[in-house]
């Protein structure tokens, strides 16, 4: 199987810790509590040539485990600041993490203009 170029969080051999997000240690990374760590690597990126229907398949059992991480948010968020370019994070697939982005993106520049809107209408007086 392929690896994927960011496999930080895939070491399916150790057992995350449980428990609220809120209440684990501040200095741990939030890794060390995802769900995804116990899982098989290979649910979470897809294989070489892999059929349309399995790839669906495959996604949505990843999903899955994503919506019952208690560090799901802060995954998400990390695949967005990255941006990681392949695999399911935080519950989001590569492509709708793009969809993400854009919008992102487009409500940035619709407030910087807003902003500069709002300046000069105050400027002006």
């Amino acid at each position: 199987m392929l690896q994927p170029p960011h496999s930080s969080l895939q070491v399916a051999a150790v057992p995350a810790q449980r428990g609220p997000a809120r209440d684990r240690d501040q200095d741990a990374p939030w890794h060390t509590e995802a769900v995804c760590r116990r899982d098989e690597a290979g649910l979470f990126f897809a294989p070489s040539k892999e059929p349309t229907a399995a790839r669906l398949s495959r996604e949505e059992a990843a999903k899955r485990v994503c919506a019952r991480c208690p560090v799901m948010v802060e995954c998400r968020e990390h695949a967005l600041l990255q941006p990681e370019p392949y695999g399911v994070w935080g519950g989001l697939t590569a492509a709708e993490r793009r969809v993400v982005l854009a919008r992102r993106r487009r409500r940035d520049m619709e407030l910087k203009k807003t902003a500069r809107t709002v300046t000069r209408i105050a400027q002006a007086g």
